[in-house]
């Protein structure tokens, strides 16, 4: 059996094309689930899921996360080495840089120095906090409804993509936004933000991906399938 994990796009394409089950973090109320079976919660750590792997039989695991979910990619690099399983690294590709992008390292970095006066954020509720102290006013998008702290002047709109570069230019120049922070999870269903940001000369101040260990990595499904091929499944 393969074990998939993340509930991205991308997972859930992989999830209809191969035998596998996936494996959901739960940070979501209501997932988008993908075909077959599924499991929602963590492992308990490099241990726990190393147990996991052992338990379950499994051949194969494609860590197709967020880019941003450095733990659990580290974790299950960690543990596939610990039982001799096959690692591969499911990554869609980032944002085409532009010239003028501000790139920061961490989204701390990102809220310990940040411009404009009325911000457009989308790097997420878990990273809320980061921006508690912030003098800004913010237009804050996700999907489920964020926990304390948070900036004392802020708007929070849930919502989930793909979103349009007409209802992205509708929505900044509606809130009158002069910056857009944002992370570099590339894809299609959230670029359109970007778009906007360049049509109407805002600023983009943008996190750069965490690094990735040192195991195979691929940018496609197409490719995940054919190393799935090969990786004994």
């Amino acid at each position: 059996m393969i074990l998939i994990l993340g509930g991205t796009g991308e997972a859930r394409e992989l999830a209809a094309r191969v035998p596998a089950v996936s494996s959901l973090a739960g940070r979501v109320s209501s997932p988008r689930l993908p075909v077959g079976e599924v499991r929602i919660g963590g492992f308990g750590g490099v241990a726990g899921l190393a147990s996991w792997l052992r338990d379950n039989d499994i051949h194969a695991v494609v860590d197709a996360t967020h880019p941003f979910a450095a733990r659990i990619t580290a974790n299950a690099f960690e543990a596939c080495g610990l039982v001799g399983v096959p690692f591969l690294i499911l990554r869609r590709p980032g944002f085409a840089a532009v010239e003028g992008w501000q790139w920061r390292d961490s989204v701390a970095d990102a809220a310990r120095d940040l411009p404009g006066t009325r911000v457009f954020l989308t790097t997420g509720r878990q990273d809320l906090s980061e921006f508690a102290a912030c003098p800004q006013w913010f237009l804050a998008r996700m999907v489920e409804p964020p926990e304390p702290p948070m900036p004392h002047r802020i708007e929070v709109l849930l919502s989930r993509g793909p979103f349009t570069v007409d209802g992205e230019l509708e929505l900044m120049r509606s809130h009158a936004i002069d910056l857009l922070v944002t992370k570099d999870s590339g894809g299609s269903m959230t670029s359109a933000k970007l778009d906007a940001a360049a049509q109407l000369g805002i600023p983009v101040v943008i996190v750069r991906r965490p690094p990735l260990p040192p195991a195979k990595t691929v940018a496609t499904v197409d490719a995940a399938v054919s190393w799935l091929d090969t990786a004994g499944e």
